[in-house]
């Protein structure tokens, strides 16, 4: 999976912002369900990853205001 960069969310429409938003915080919670029920994740920082990119959607949120 690849990282996307604040410049390339920023050119994206609000509500294609939200929903991959929605999808990645859907993400987040099954591997850390697979994870909480002692499996392996098959990759070790995808968690980290996904953590990361809902934080640069929050913050391009927060720029744009209400």
């Amino acid at each position: 999976m690849e990282e996307m960069k604040a410049k390339s969310i920023r050119k994206m429409s609000k509500e294609e912002i939200q929903k991959k938003y929605a999808d990645l915080r859907e993400e987040l919670m099954r591997e850390r369900g697979i994870s909480a029920m002692g499996g392996a994740p098959p990759s070790p920082g995808k968690i980290e990853s996904l953590r990361r990119q809902l934080a640069r959607i929050e913050t391009v949120l927060r720029e744009s205001g209400p």
